[in-house]
C-alpha cells in the first residue's frame, strides 16, 4: 500500500505555497528514473524537491528501513531531518550522526524508521553492529555527495552501498556541476536535473576585490564591516584556528561575533548558528563548513578573509548571498603578497575603504537559554507564555525562539534582558523551575 499524503497538504504543512520548477522537475524524474542526478544552487529547495518524491515511494505495510539519506555533515543531516518532520507524513525518520549519543541511536532503531538520515561514519558505524536491517532499503540519497568525497568519505560510502542489494532508485545531489560520479555508487548514466545557471554571476552577485596593505589584514577587515552599516556578513577562512583567532580579535575591538568550524562540539556548533540566526550576533566568522547545507538566514555580504583553494568552494562561500533573485555582495580581501586565484576574473572592481568607520551598532537582541525543551513538553508557546506573564515582555521584545530536545534558546530584546532574568529567577514554567541564563 502506497502513502496517501498528498502535495497539497505536504505544502501546507511546510508553509508553502507552491513548488518551484526545480521542484516539480526533480519530482517528476526521481519517482519515474532508476537513476537521478540533481543539481541545483545553495538555497534552492532541493531538500524537499528530493523528499516528496521519497514519500511517495514508501510503503506502509514495509516495517524496515526503506530510504537511506547520506550527508556530509551533521548539521544537514539535522535540518534533512526537520523538514521532513514538517512535512508530516506520519512515516518514522531516525537521524545518526558523530557526536551524537550511540545508546540512543540504537534504541532509535529498534522500531526501524522508513527514512534513515546520517553521516557516512556514523551509518557504516550501525551497519557494522548490525543495528538495521539494510536488506529493505530501496532508495538511496547522497545529499551533497562531492563534499562527503572531498571530508574523506569515500571508504565508507562504499561500505555501505555495497550490502544495499535491493536498491531501485539511486538519487545523487549537489550544488557543484561537472562532477565525476564514483563506480561504488551503481549509478550509471543517470538522467540529469541541472538547475545550476549557466552563468555564476547572472544572479545578482557583486564581488568586489578590497586590498589589504597590511599583511594580516586585520586593520582591513574592521573597517570593511564597519562600511556596512551594521548589516550581517558570512566571514570565511580556510582554517580552524584562523576563525577562532580572527573572532576574538573581532571581539576585542567590540564587534560581537561568534566562530564555527568542524572541530567544535555539537553543542557549541548549534549554540553559534542560533546567536548567528537570531540575530544575537551580526557575524559568523568560519570555515567552509558553513558554504552549504546550514539553516541560516539569507545574508547581503560574504567576506573572504581567506581565498579558498577550489573554485567550486568560493561558488558555494557566496551562494549564501543573492539567492533567489536577491542581491549580494562578496568581497575578496587581498594583501600585497597575496595573488589572486585563476577562478578569479582579474577585472574586479576595487573597493576603496576610509581610512575609520564608526563601528558596528551592538545587535539589538541577546538569547537567553532555557535548560529545559521538547523532550520536558516545553514548546514556543510555553516560552513566550512564560516571558510574557511572569518576565514582563511585551510584543517585540522576544525574536526568534528555538526548541531543542533538552533546552532552548529565545532571543530577547537587549534593554529587557536584565529585568526578565531577575523577574523570572525563581519562577517555575507548568510547574517545574528551570535554569534561565544568558547563553554564553
Amino acid at each position: 500500500m502506497e502513502s496517501q499524503n498528498t502535495p497539497t497538504s505536504i505544502l501546507s504543512n511546510l508553509g508553502i505555497a507552491a513548488l518551484n520548477p526545480m521542484q516539480q522537475e526533480a519530482r517528476e524524474v526521481i519517482l519515474r528514473d532508476p537513476d537521478v542526478l540533481l543539481l541545483a544552487p545553495t538555497g534552492s529547495g532541493k531538500t524537499l524537491g528530493f523528499l516528496l518524491p521519497v514519500l511517495h515511494l514508501l510503503k506502509t505495510d514495509q516495517p524496515t528501513v526503506q530510504c537511506l539519506i547520506l550527508t556530509p555533515t551533521r548539521e544537514l543531516a539535522l535540518q534533512i531531518e526537520t523538514v521532513w518532520k514538517k512535512m508530516g507524513t506520519g512515516f518514522k525518520s531516525s537521524v545518526c550522526y558523530g557526536g551524537h549519543p550511540m545508546a540512543t541511536e540504537i534504541q532509535n532503531l529498534t522500531q526501524p524508521p522508513a527514512v534513515l538520515i546520517g553521516t557516512p561514519g556514523r551509518i557504516a558505524d550501525h551497519l557494522s553492529r548490525h543495528t538495521f536491517d539494510p536488506n529493505g532499503i530501496h532508495t538511496l540519497v547522497l545529499d551533497e555527495f562531492d563534499k562527503s568525497l572531498e571530508l574523506g568519505f569515500h571508504d565508507q560510502m562504499a561500505f555501505i552501498i555495497k550490502p544495499l542489494r535491493n536498491l531501485k532508485k539511486r538519487v545523487l545531489v549537489s550544488a557543484t556541476s561537472g562532477l565525476a560520479i564514483p563506480d561504488f555508487t551503481g549509478v550509471r548514466s543517470p538522467t540529469r536535473v541541472d538547475f545550476i545557471p549557466k552563468e555564476e554571476q547572472d544572479n545578482g552577485l557583486t564581488i568586489r576585490r578590497v586590498v589589504s596593505p597590511e599583511t594580516d589584514k586585520l586593520d582591513t577587515l574592521v573597517r570593511l564591516i564597519g562600511s556596512l552599516n551594521s548589516e550581517s556578513a558570512l566571514i570565511f577562512c580556510n582554517l580552524r584556528e584562523t576563525a577562532e583567532q580572527l573572532s576574538t580579535f573581532l571581539n576585542r575591538q567590540g564587534i560581537r561575533t561568534a566562530f564555527y568550524h568542524g572541530g567544535l562540539e555539537q553543542d557549541d556548533r548549534e549554540r553559534a548558528l542560533i546567536l548567528f540566526r537570531n540575530g544575537s550576533v551580526r557575524y559568523l566568522i568560519t570555515t567552509d563548513l558553513a558554504a552549504r547545507g546550514l539553516d541560516i538566514p539569507e545574508m547581503k555580504h560574504v567576506i573572504h578573509y581567506q581565498l579558498p583553494l577550489h573554485e567550486h568552494e568560493f561558488v558555494h562561500r557566496n551562494g549564501r548571498t543573492a539567492r533567489m533573485h536577491a542581491t549580494g555582495t562578496a568581497y575578496l580581501l587581498l594583501n600585497p603578497n597575496e595573488d589572486q586565484p585563476r577562478y578569479v576574473s582579474d577585472s574586479l572592481e576595487e573597493l576603496p575603504l576610509a581610512d575609520h568607520y564608526p563601528l558596528p551598532e551592538p545587535p539589538d537582541f541577546q538569547t537567553i537559554y532555557v535548560s529545559g525543551g521538547k523532550k520536558n513538553k516545553l514548546n514556543k508557546v510555553d516560552i513566550v507564555g512564560f516571558f510574557s506573564q511572569k518576565g514582563g515582555l511585551e510584543k517585540g521584545d522576544l525574536g526568534l525562539i528555538e526548541v531543542k530536545d533538552f533546552s532552548s534558546f529565545a532571543a530577547v530584546r537587549t534593554t529587557k534582558v536584565a529585568g526578565l532574568l531577575a523577574r523570572v529567577k525563581d519562577e517555575k514554567m507548568k510547574g517545574k523551575k528551570y535554569k534561565i541564563e544568558l547563553a554564553r
